[in-house]
Order: C-alpha cells, then structure tokens, then sequence
C-alpha cells in the first residue's frame, strides 16, 4: 500500500519517481534488469502488484510468470516479457504457485472483488501451453483479501489468506471435484497486512505488517514473532512483498520490498541476520520504484538467469502502465556479496 506523499511525489515528478525518499536508510547495492514483462491491460492507475514464477525443470528458459492487474485480473508472460495469456477475474491482489503432486501446478490469487468477503480463486496452471485453468473459488475469510501464499506439504495444499486488516487466515484446499476449503487457524497481526511467504522446508510462515515489519510463525503456532521491524535503516516502511531462497536444511534468505526508499531488504535464515540490501537501476530497461509484489526462484533459468530469477512490480513505468522486471540473482549476489 502506498504512502500518499510518496504518490503525490511521483505525481508531480514522473521522471523523479525511482529516486528514493528523503531516509536515513542503509547504503543499498544497485543492479539492472535483464528484461521486463508488457505492461498491465489498466492504465494510468497503481494496478501491477504481485509476481509468482514457475520453473520448468526440463527447459528452464521456458518458465512462466503469472503476476496480477489487481484492477482487472492475472496474467501469464514468458521470460521474455511477452503476453501468453490472461484470465480476466477482476480484482486479483496477491499471487502464488506451487507444483503439488499427483495436482500439477496449482495457481491461487486474493480476490477482492468483495470487499467484505474475501475469496481464493484457484486454477491450475496448463505449463505447456502457458494458459491458466479456472478451478472455482473457496472462502478466504470475512474482509477484504489482500495478501496469499502457498505451501505444498507432501500432497496437502496449506493458504494462507491474509486479509487487509491483519487477520490472517490458515486453510487446506481440498481439490478433489470442485474446491474446497478447510479451515486450520487464524492468526492475527494489529495492523495492515499483506505480504506473506512460507518456508516450504518446514512450514515456517513469514507475514509483512506494513509499518511495523516482517513477523514469523511456526506451522502451527498462532502467535509470532517480530524478527525484522521497520526500522528506517535495513527495512523501511511499507514492507510489502517477501520471499525466500531456501539453502540446505535451515539456511538461505529471506528478501522483503523495503518500499520506503525503493530498496530491497535480505535477511539470512535462520536468524533473520541484515545481509545486505539492493536496489533495481535503471539500464537496458527501467528502474523499479514503490515495489508491491515480489518473487525468487532458484536455479538455472537459462543463460539470462544461471543461478536463480527475482522478478519485481515496478510502480512507476512511465510512459506505459505498471509491469514487471526480471533480474539475474547472479547478478544481485554479485553486487552484494552477504557475509555468510
């Protein structure tokens, strides 16, 4: 979510909109996009959000983005960037995807078309033809749905609906004949909320509270932990999207969308350590600014990508509506260089 003086900023000045806010934020490494997805159908309006990246195993310059127009619906690019296709649902905000076996690749995005009834719209995702598969729709909460991810345990399918208020919603998707959804536990931050990724190791659930930062739960704990606050220097409010690299049995990182100062934040798992931080400049393409949603996959993706693909919502796209950036993970690791 936007701060409104970060907007009016942008407004005034369209050509200023990727120079960070005045902070006293820590000194960020700066990378450049090695290609970006077409924009948004919606124009002129904060519409892009949130990203999620399949990998194909078998050829891996053949995977997928499915990323939303949280004005119109969820879009599918190829990792150059180009249209493959788009499901028009309306009001989709958050994103994920997870390979579940025996299920495929199953799709599942906040809907928020009611803003008093949040939903789960679900799809599987045709990898081979680059198409999504419309499920149905299951119960996501009471109030407007905001954040989601996914975790895979086995053959359980875990969401998690994270709704606008704080309240986060824990069920297990049920997908044999039409959907449905069982409801696990509730979990319960103070304030807005959206952001959120699972440890797919061991079910470990990371949310973002926008002004106060990054909580942990366990699998099944009900009460978290504050492990990165919003401090203005490492993370800088809003916090908005998270994800996570795991490596061998604990470690790995966590990376969140300091949105404040147009950064991004990475924490070493499993202490949650600053490992550094980097920002998206401006090369063959755009700088990103005001990020919302964010995704990291490891692994080859091709010659583009030979060690993992981070994509981020770009806020600002002038002259053209709002989209995403891919950037090599090489390229990001090169330039910070986290302690270990």
């Amino acid at each position: 979510m936007r701060k409104a003086t970060i907007l009016l900023a942008a407004l005034a000045c369209s050509a200023c909109a990727a120079t960070p806010p005045p902070v006293n934020s820590l000194p960020a490494a700066t990378v450049t996009a090695s290609a970006e997805t077409e924009p948004v159908g919606t124009a002129a309006a904060d519409a892009a959000d949130d990203p999620a990246i399949w990998r194909n195993p078998a050829d891996p310059a053949a995977s997928l983005i499915v990323a939303t127009d949280k004005k119109a619906g969820l879009y599918v690019y190829g990792l150059d960037g180009k249209r493959r296709d788009f499901d028009a649902d309306g009001r989709l905000n958050n994103v994920d995807l997870v390979d579940v076996p025996g299920r495929g690749v199953i799709v599942a995005a906040s809907d928020r078309n009611d803003p008093l009834h949040a939903l789960l719209r679900l799809y599987r995702l045709d990898t081979a033809a680059a198409r999504l598969v419309p499920l149905g729709t299951v119960g996501g909460g009471t109030g407007e749905g905001y954040g989601l991810c996914l975790w895979a345990q086995g053959a359980d399918l875990h969401a998690y609906s994270v709704l606008k208020d704080g309240t986060i919603e824990e069920y297990l998707l049920l997908l044999d004949g039409a959907p449905q959804a069982r409801h696990l536990r509730t979990r319960k931050l103070a304030t807005q909320t959206e952001g959120c990724v699972v440890d797919p190791r061991d079910g470990t659930l990371y949310v973002g509270e926008e002004d106060v930062g990054i909580w942990r739960f366990g699998a099944s704990e009900t009460q978290g932990t504050l492990v990165a606050p919003a401090d203005g220097k490492q993370l800088v409010a809003d916090t908005e999207g998270l994800a996570i690299l795991p490596q061998g049995d604990q470690g790995g990182l966590l990376v969140a969308s300091s949105q404040g100062d147009n950064a991004y934040a990475l924490y070493r798992l499993p202490g949650m350590a600053p490992a550094g931080r980097f920002r998206i400049g401006a090369g063959a393409y755009g700088a990103t600014s005001e990020t919302d949603g964010i995704a990291l996959v490891g692994g080859s993706f091709g010659a583009a990508y030979p060690q993992g693909l981070f994509v981020a919502q770009d806020g600002d796209n002038s002259p053209h509506a709002q989209n995403f950036k891919l950037v090599s993970w090489q390229a990001v690791m090169a330039a910070v260089q986290p302690a270990p």
